[in-house]
């Protein structure tokens, strides 16, 4: 973040992300707010709150991507939540509660993997002497010339002696030479094939089934810990090969090696302190009170959202979570309502609005070239797959995008969605047949695209249902 400045942070967007200039510039300073905020003193810092942001524009203009790239770009805790999924307290289905419950969750598998990472060469390092165990028996320790006797114990036997009741042989040169011969073909993946016995322990826990429209979390209690001493681990044997036993051994070595209270600890901290909510559809939770009908819950579910933004401390399976500086960027077409239709307390809890615009020909031509993950560029790359070299002439794309502007003013806004459905369909036939075209080379070309959508293009009740 200390490199990320907000020119930056569009920078980076402007690879993924075609227009929509005032979002990003909304979301980049946004998130240059949260290191800024990090650099003052901890009394200053608690007081300032994170400006959340509205973003208002049809669907498939690239909002929720603006969303996930930026917290990619942060390395931040992220979650994408429809708003129109929760209910107001007292029906049926999802409180609001539960996304924060989610993205705890997200961020502790976050902070593990960076852990898994840490520690996994020492783990591989331990499989590899366990695996070696298995193939070999264990050299067992004992003196040598250079070192120092074992001290006598009171009837004047060495104890390793008196311990074991027979003294223990020393260890030759020929068994450690053994043993290094095996590690290097066990390195060399010459026994990935060998069957092995592995022993490991298994918990016997009951099956529980809970009938509740709340998450197991709420209930605050731990199964797996309170059936843990009911229940103890049970040690099982079971044979396999050395490739599948070595990913079983590696996962917990890893799980023993990774300190669970730190993990869980650092990933509170990142959700409270960069944590990033995409709040998609807040407009189908907005609108004029009905008197009748589920609208009733609509107003329901924006006060419940209230406290969530304001601030407030959530329980969660991981301990007590502060939503106060988590960062919410809320999104909706307001076709029917409009950001004014929201209650007033949850205005102001949104004081940035951008506006984003509909995309048109020149956009859709330079989102099918331009973006590193650009759509032309994931067909050519799948068609390779197969052998197939795809070639697209400047009059496919420039018909391409002329076509799906066509469609979306004729039948239904979409924005860059509707580029998936034309590609698809343009690409039908060689997708079909790429398996036995290995070797071929196909030219897509402005007539080739008219010619496999004419007749539904002229159909306008057909372009509804296919385009």
């Amino acid at each position: 973040m200390d490199t990320l400045t907000p020119r930056k942070i569009v920078s980076e967007l402007d690879k993924y992300i075609i227009g929509q200039a005032m979002a990003k510039k909304a979301v980049a300073i946004a998130l240059r707010n949260r290191w800024r905020r990090q650099q003052l003193d901890p009394d200053l810092r608690d007081e300032i709150a994170p400006k959340n942001i509205i973003m208002i524009g049809p669907t498939g203009i690239g909002k929720t991507e603006i969303a996930r790239r930026l917290s990619r770009l942060a390395n931040a805790p992220f979650l994408k939540i429809e708003a129109s999924k929760f209910t107001e307290v007292g029906y049926v289905g999802r409180d609001v509660e539960s996304m924060i419950r989610d993205l705890t969750h997200l961020a502790v598998n976050m902070v593990k993997s960076e852990a898994r990472e840490r520690v996994n060469d020492k783990a591989e390092a331990i499989v590899e002497e366990r695996l070696l165990d298995i193939l070999l028996p264990p050299l067992r320790p004992t003196q040598t010339e250079e070192s120092e006797p074992e001290k006598p114990d009171m009837e004047g036997q060495p104890a390793s002696e008196a311990a074991e009741g027979t003294p223990v042989p020393p260890i030759s040169s020929s068994m450690v030479n053994t043993r290094e011969k095996i590690r290097e073909k066990l390195r060399a993946g010459k026994f990935e094939e060998k069957v092995i016995e592995l022993e490991f322990r298994e918990k016997n826990l009951p099956m529980v089934e809970i009938f509740s429209n709340v998450g197991l979390e709420e209930m605050d209690i731990n199964f797996k810990d309170m059936f843990s001493g009911i229940f103890p681990n049970q040690p099982k044997k079971r044979k396999m090969k050395l490739k599948d036993a070595r990913k079983l051994i590696l996962q917990e070595e890893t799980q023993r090696l990774i300190d669970m209270d730190e993990v869980i600890a650092e990933a509170v901290k990142q959700v409270e302190q960069s944590g990033i909510i995409f709040l998609d559809e807040i407009d189908k939770i907005a609108g004029v009170k009905s008197t009748a009908g589920p609208d009733v819950s609509r107003e329901g579910v924006q006060r419940d959202l209230l406290p969530i933004v304001e601030g407030t401390t959530v329980t969660t399976k991981y301990g007590m979570v502060k939503t106060d500086h988590i960062l919410f960027i809320a999104a909706g077409a307001f076709h029917v309502s409009k950001p004014s239709d929201l209650i007033p307390e949850l205005q102001g809890r949104f004081p940035i609005r951008v506006e984003l615009y509909s995309l048109g020909k020149e956009e859709f031509v330079r989102i099918l070239t331009e973006p590193e993950n650009a759509l032309i560029k994931q067909y050519k790359a799948l068609l390779q797959t197969e052998g197939v070299e795809l070639v697209f002439e400047e009059s496919a794309i420039l018909e391409i995008a002329a076509l799906a502007a066509q469609v979306n003013e004729r039948v239904e806004n979409i924005g860059a969605r509707r580029l998936h459905t034309i590609m698809d369909k343009v690409l039908e036939e060689v997708s079909f047949l790429a398996p036995e075209m290995d070797g071929q080379k196909v030219v897509i070309d402005a007539k080739y695209v008219s010619d496999k959508l004419a007749d539904i293009i002229k159909d306008e009740d057909l372009s509804r249902y296919i385009l």
